[in-house]
């Protein structure tokens, strides 16, 4: 029994894990969400600054030249975190985004475990 309870453990784990991974490609499958992710996601490496520094940006600055208004990038920017893309926080005025810090290690590991050839069993 204790073999089955296991099983179904890694199934119900496997299944979390698929459905998070889901949401994260659900996130991202909208193109202006996407550009957005990739613009919070490239900062430091565009400017060369160190993470602190760079990887927060305002919603004024991710909206430009996207061509939709500050409530469309705002709705964006709710499902990315919705999604656990980014986070977020009011600066003031003005709302701060960033990528999460384990966001880009979690696609990166998906897509690895996904690459690695599976064993065949018996």
């Amino acid at each position: 029994m204790a073999s089955l309870d296991m099983l179904l453990y890694i199934d119900n784990y496997r299944y979390m894990t698929i459905k998070k991974t889901a949401l994260l490609f659900k996130a991202l499958a909208h193109p202006h969400r996407l550009e957005i992710f990739l613009r919070l996601s490239g900062c430091c490496e565009k400017h060369g600054c160190d993470v602190e520094e760079c990887a927060r940006l305002c919603v004024g600055e991710l909206g430009r030249g996207l061509g939709i208004g500050q409530p469309t990038v705002s709705h964006h920017l709710k499902e990315l975190t919705r999604a656990g893309l980014i986070r977020t926080r009011k600066s003031g005025q003005s709302t701060e985004c960033w990528v999460a810090e384990t966001t880009l290690d979690e696609l990166a590991a998906f897509f690895l475990k996904a690459k690695q050839p599976k064993r065949a069993t018996r």
